[in-house]
């Protein structure tokens, strides 16, 4: 089984039927891991098919296979991936990175000045997210966005989270910021110029120094 074996596509209203056993496989994954996520209903779900901010993975057979939304924060100014879910039998398949970097392409089309973050215990997500460009940050680099935090109400680890004021709790807060990347482009940018400067001028001097060593061989010659 390979990645060719899968059809990832923005989900739609078609693949709204999927949204039940979308969210009991999250219920189960959590479980299984013994972590916390914040639970989402069959029709939340579905509601992010209709508006084109979720990602789904169908096998060739047509099983659902994957699937991740999009939710906005801070009036767009912060997106998060949320819901990554595997379905077991297709794991180790490379399939959650093939979601990731699609939701990825889809949040930076739809919201391309917004903050993309993330908060997650699993080492796989986190190894993905660095992959495309997020780094660890503190969490009040995230959104303050009261309806965000609401969601971690169904967490079971909500009372770690109230006890350290928000601060921190067992997920990691990752944050790709749009803004910081095109600085770190430009200042690579001009370290580029620079350099190619830099070069040009040790090669003018490197004629030079050869032009002058010539013309001495020449004199020595008369």
């Amino acid at each position: 089984m390979t990645i060719q074996d899968f059809d990832i596509q923005v989900a739609t209203a078609q693949h709204a039927d999927y949204a039940p056993i979308i969210c009991d496989e999250m219920a189960e994954s959590a479980k299984a891991r013994g972590t916390g996520i914040a639970q989402r209903s069959p029709e939340y779900v579905a509601a992010k098919m209709l508006e084109g901010k979720a990602v789904i993975a169908l096998h060739k057979d047509g099983t659902w296979a994957g699937f991740c939304y999009i939710e906005t924060w801070s009036h767009g100014d912060f997106v998060a991936n949320s819901g990554l879910i595997v379905a077991p039998q297709y794991r180790k398949a490379g399939l959650a990175k093939a979601i990731k970097h699609k939701i990825f392409e889809l949040s930076r089309t739809k919201y391309p000045e917004a903050k993309l973050f993330g908060l997650t215990t699993g080492l796989a997500v986190m190894k993905i997210n660095s992959e495309l460009g997020y780094e660890p940050v503190t969490y009040s680099e995230l959104t303050q966005d009261e309806e965000f935090w609401k969601g971690c109400r169904s967490c079971v680890n909500y009372d770690i989270l109230t006890m350290k004021e928000r601060k921190n709790c067992m997920c990691t807060a990752m944050l790709f910021d749009p803004a910081e990347k095109a600085k770190d482009a430009e200042k690579l940018k001009a370290d580029d110029t620079k350099l190619e400067k830099m070069t040009k001028k040790a090669t003018l001097f490197e004629r030079i120094e050869s032009a002058i060593k010539s013309f001495g061989q020449d004199l020595k010659i008369i």
